[in-house]
């Protein structure tokens, strides 16, 4: 008989809500994660008395997205969501919110006259595309954007599809920047356990949702065009990351068992059978296991995977980012807002002052402000750091006589980055009862969302291979 039901490999937040979602099938579940604390790119920690995130967040398709469904089905405790508030573009000119509809094209004077017409269009061409049911997930932005753009909407744009996939627009497909743009929307339906297939498209949202009485919800997608808000259901947890964190632990139940600094040497099997997993100090039996880490890295702890599926996890594409936390001596009026912003040239960064949605993140009467880059790979990460660290001088000038703590993280943030001809692996694998979850099993959305959307994935392929009813 196996020492348990299900072994979770990873305790980042994918194999944590994975661990808490299966417990709550009946299965009794163990959690092995190398390091010494869980919660992965999930968590707060504290830095000189301000409280940081491991990266900046924020939390998206909370109104019908996988989320929703997970903490309508299976938490316990749900953490405060705040409101995100707006995406903000900043220029030396000063901030203005990100255009996603045709009057604030018309009115967005960050870009000259000809380049919101030219964008306009565009956007209004790639959405009556998606309607109709174009296929635009392998069209690069970079190609499908007109001729005639100046060179500083061609940075607007890079730095947009940075913040949505981690990678140029050379990289990024158009249709990643219109679900980013929440002008396409993905969702899950209610009874998403009993659904042949979770909706992955507006098409499919359209045909299984709407002969449900929710017309009015989903509007045509045309429509958006008019009325699009690019911070749609959006949150940020109050008290921070470790806030959703520690949600999902208090959602455990107690036949979840979490061991840390357990490093995963082998995942062994028997006649192509998933049977269990050691580590450096025990060995451990399970009817299945779920590989939450990096799926590129699994075939160090898997002898026996086919060589074809190796090469296949050797297209994974990752990227990786430094998130700048500066502890600010007082409250500036340059972040006199809730939301994100996005600075575009010459080099581009995503910021949020998350001490504005809940002040005790920071002492008082001071600010925290983090700014997330993209690495440049072809220079040394010092040397990338401190070009960084310069951008939001320049960004915010008199910005370093406010400066009194500096942190610096490097991370993949995700880790699968959503590129054209990037490879997602899929729940299952070639081992039977060896399944995957997180980042890099599912291209939907970012971070806890699509950790979301993975785990949603997982329970429905290990309920249709009878683990869990």
């Amino acid at each position: 008989m196996a020492d348990y039901d299900v072994i979770v490999v990873g305790g980042g937040i994918s194999g944590l809500m994975s661990a808490m979602t299966l417990s709550k099938h009946g299965k009794k579940v163990l959690v092995l994660e190398k390091r010494k604390n869980v919660g992965g790119n999930c968590n707060s920690y504290d830095v000189d008395g301000f409280q940081v995130d491991t990266g900046v967040h924020a939390i998206t398709h909370l109104r019908e997205g996988p989320l929703r469904r997970l903490i309508d089905t299976y938490f316990d405790y749900t953490p405060v969501l705040l409101d995100h508030g707006a995406y903000y573009v900043r220029t030396h000119k000063g901030i203005s919110k990100i255009p996603s509809t045709l009057k604030a094209f018309a009115t967005f004077d960050m870009l000259p006259k000809m380049d919101r017409l030219l964008l306009s269009q565009t956007i209004a061409k790639a959405i009556t595309q998606t309607t109709l049911g174009t296929e635009l997930t392998h069209q690069s932005m970079y190609d499908y954007l007109p001729k005639g753009l100046s060179q500083d909407a061609l940075y607007f744009i890079d730095a947009i599809c940075h913040s949505l996939s981690g990678r140029s627009m050379k990289e990024t497909s158009v249709h990643r920047v219109m679900t980013g743009s929440s002008f396409v929307r993905d969702s899950v339906p209610e009874n998403f356990l009993e659904d042949e297939e979770i909706a992955y498209s507006y098409k499919a949202l359209l045909s299984n949702h709407l002969t449900g009485g929710q017309v009015k919800e989903h509007l045509s997608v045309l429509t958006r065009f008019a009325v699009n808000n690019v911070g749609y259901s959006q949150a940020y947890p109050r008290r921070g990351l470790k806030s959703f964190l520690n949600a999902v632990l208090y959602s455990m139940s107690n036949s979840v068992e979490i061991k840390t600094s357990s490093k995963v040497s082998s995942i062994f099997t028997r006649e192509s059978m998933v049977k269990g997993v050691m580590t450096d100090e025990d060995t451990y039996t399970a009817d299945a296991v779920v590989y939450t880490g990096f799926v590129k890295d699994m075939p160090d702890v898997v002898d026996n995977l086919p060589a074809s599926y190796i090469q296949e996890l050797e297209g994974i594409v990752q990227t990786r980012s430094v998130t700048i936390w500066l502890g600010l001596d007082s409250k500036l009026p340059e972040f006199d807002y809730t939301g994100s912003e996005i600075w575009f040239k010459p080099r581009a960064y995503w910021a949020m002052p998350i001490s504005n949605y809940d002040a005790q993140l920071a002492p008082p009467g001071k600010q925290l402000v983090g700014f997330t880059f993209i690495a440049d790979e072809s220079v040394p990460l010092v040397e990338d750091k401190k070009r960084m660290y310069n951008t939001i001088l320049e960004a915010i000038p008199g910005i370093d006589d406010h400066i009194e703590m500096t942190h610096f993280q490097t991370t993949i943030p995700e880790k699968a980055a959503v590129t054209i001809n990037g490879y997602f692996a899929q729940p299952r694998t070639p081992i039977k009862n060896l399944y995957l979850a997180g980042t890099d099993t599912d291209r939907r959305s970012m971070g806890i969302t699509r950790a979301g959307y993975s785990v949603l994935e997982l329970l429905k392929v290990m309920r249709d291979d009878h683990h869990i009813k």
